[in-house]
């Protein structure tokens, strides 16, 4: 058909219902991380925004607001706390002890500079578990998801195994 309509398709309504167009980084659970340029990453999201102090007084996030959130800091899942408490989390297999003591190094200096701690978890040598909720406030406040934007962008290629080559005949 020459002449015709070359463009995108219109979505179809159950495409529509879905909410697809409100989620720019894709499905919250992958481990794939697509990141904005940093010329945008430095205008608009959670990257632009510090931690604040919290209390006993600081609101939760509503679940509403919880999954606007979760689609910024892909890789970041939810789930308990060990003091039954909705927490974000984010697991990584590292190379060696070592490696993951330098992963908590890096964690804990981005912490250190917002003024808002994670939960530390070191398990079988080198599994390291990352969880994040107010203690304080006693759930999940905007803090939460601006570290874990923040760790999001630290580098651990030179602490995890590195992947073998498949190859494919």
């Amino acid at each position: 058909m020459i002449g015709g309509d070359i463009g995108a398709r219109d979505p179809f309504e159950g495409e529509l219902v879905t909410g697809f167009g409100n989620k720019p980084l894709g499905n919250a659970d992958t481990e794939h991380q697509i990141r904005a340029p940093d010329a945008i990453a430095n205008l608009v999201g959670l990257g632009t925004k510090k931690c604040v102090p919290c209390d006993a007084s600081t609101p939760i996030l509503s679940e509403k607001d919880v999954e606007r959130l979760r689609n910024q800091v892909p890789g970041w899942r939810l789930g308990k706390s060990s003091e039954g408490k909705l927490s974000l989390f984010q697991d990584w297999k590292m190379k060696d002890f070592s490696s993951a003591l330098t992963c908590f190094q890096r964690i804990g200096e981005v912490a250190d500079s917002e003024g808002h701690h994670p939960d530390l978890h070191l398990t079988d040598y080198n599994q390291v578990r990352v969880e994040l909720y107010t203690h304080a406030a006693g759930g999940l406040t905007e803090n939460d998801f601006i570290l874990a934007f923040k760790l999001n962008e630290l580098d651990f290629s030179d602490l995890v195994p590195k992947r073998k080559m498949r190859l494919w005949a």
